[in-house]
């Protein structure tokens, strides 16, 4: 449901070859010492010709009863539920119970600009509808249930950001309608239409629509770090629907991509059109480059959950990872998934921090501004912990790895104090920042 787009990047990927052995013990270490560092919490898996090759599952499903996931520990997937949904859309059309260019004043006559989007605008992000997901009040109501009525009120006057076509922006808002559609067409719940179309008939064991957690059945609780993992609130899953309500595993997503894309849910014309891209949008697809190399799939955020998975079609490769708790860069994690996946060299990374006194984080203390960005961070600290806040945003933890620097591994932020010059740089995604205390 986060509004969000991970590509994944590397600079160098020469030819490699499933036929050499699958280095398992190094992928093991590598994800054994993010666990280990409270890093990642969760399952990975990858396959090959429709076979998986690889599985783990690591850290605690339930922090507080130290309970330990495994293959079927399931998970919210986010927004990857929009790979499914996008399926079941074109699926629809292929049974003629719609077109992609029906207008969807046809269903909603009374959101703005309804005469002028179709169903395609709403599959590739090109509505213009206003992602109601982005809204300030949304975190103050998304722990309550919502009906049908509700989420019309709130997408209805939320408007429209833009003109139809006009352009893409991610939005939530398209995918709830585009459920309601499937709802209205096949007069079934959202639920019952994705058990029938696509649950049962690819054996999904361990997919479904989801509800309250249930810890009883293998279901995962969410959490963020803080000094410790935290248990994350609980999305109350009538809002996301088609956009972000679905749980699975990895094996259950990988099961669900080599149908998706071998032909078995919707035809080879249906998901040439989820492939084709606009603006980097596909319908219910991204592309990730990964090298020379190139996957459709989708990433995933709700709550404390994130997830990713991806499908090359040359290589007949696929991967994905689901993670209730993460304190470390989802891309480095596909990044390392994807290396040993294609016989790429990677580097397991180490976390040596430097124990510090209360008192020597004084020396960073204070209100920080830039001329290179309208935001301002305030360094503050809880003990022996120093804290980043930028205006408008939550707070992040600060580890210290060397005398003057700090980082947050999540963002991929490191902050480089200079205190006698009352000076910080904050590095990020290859950019620095210049900052001064005030």
């Amino acid at each position: 449901m986060k509004k969000s787009l991970i590509l994944l990047l590397v600079t160098v990927c020469t030819a490699a070859s499933f036929a050499q052995k699958f280095d398992k013990e190094k992928l093991d270490r590598y994800l054994q010492t993010l666990e280990k560092n409270d890093k990642f919490m969760g399952s990975v898996a990858i396959s090959e010709n429709g076979k998986i090759i690889y599985s783990n599952s690591l850290g605690y499903s339930d922090v507080e009863t130290k309970t330990k996931p495994n293959e079927t520990t399931k998970y919210r997937i986010g927004s990857i539920s929009k790979s499914f949904t996008s399926a079941l859309i074109l699926k629809a059309m292929e049974e003629n119970k719609l077109s992609l260019d029906t207008k969807i004043s046809k269903y909603f006559p009374n959101i703005k600009n309804a005469d002028q989007i179709t169903i395609s605008n709403l599959l590739n992000h090109r509505s213009g509808i206003h992602n109601f997901t982005s809204d300030d009040e949304y975190i103050k109501w998304s722990t309550q249930k919502k009906s049908e009525k509700d989420l019309m009120d709130i997408i209805e006057k939320g408007g429209s950001d833009f003109e139809p076509n006009s352009k893409a922006d991610y939005s939530n808002s398209n995918y709830v309608l585009l459920s309601f559609i499937l709802e209205k067409i096949y007069k079934k719940s959202y639920s019952e239409i994705l058990t029938e179309k696509i649950i049962k008939p690819l054996g999904l064991k361990n997919t479904f629509y989801g509800g309250k957690i249930n810890l009883k059945n293998n279901e995962a609780n969410s959490y963020h770090f803080e000094n410790g993992w935290i248990k994350e609130r609980e999305t109350d899953m009538s809002i996301p629907l088609g956009a972000g309500a679905i749980v699975s595993t990895p094996s259950d997503l990988l099961r669900f991509a080599d149908a998706l894309f071998g032909g078995k849910i919707i035809s080879e014309n249906s998901l040439k059109l989820m492939e084709t891209l606009k603006e980097n949008y596909g319908y219910g697809l991204f592309q990730m480059p990964f090298g020379d190399k190139k996957a459709f799939g989708h990433t995933g955020g709700i709550d404390g959950f994130s997830s990713n998975y991806g499908y090359f079609p040359a290589e007949k490769v696929s991967f994905a990872f689901t993670s209730n708790g993460k304190n470390f860069k989802n891309n480095d994690i596909a990044v390392a998934i994807l290396s040993a996946a294609f016989k790429q060299p990677y580097e397991t990374p180490t976390f040596k921090l430097i124990d510090l006194k209360t008192e020597d984080l004084d020396q960073y203390l204070g209100i920080y501004s830039s001329k290179d960005t309208p935001l301002k961070i305030t360094i503050t600290k809880n003990d022996k912990i120093l804290t980043a806040q930028a205006t408008g945003q939550s707070g992040f933890p600060l580890d210290a790895t060397a005398n003057n620097m700090f980082k947050f591994d999540q963002a991929g932020i490191v902050l480089e104090f200079k205190p006698s010059e009352k000076k910080m740089i904050l590095n990020q995604g290859g950019k620095s920042y210049n900052f001064t205390q005030e």
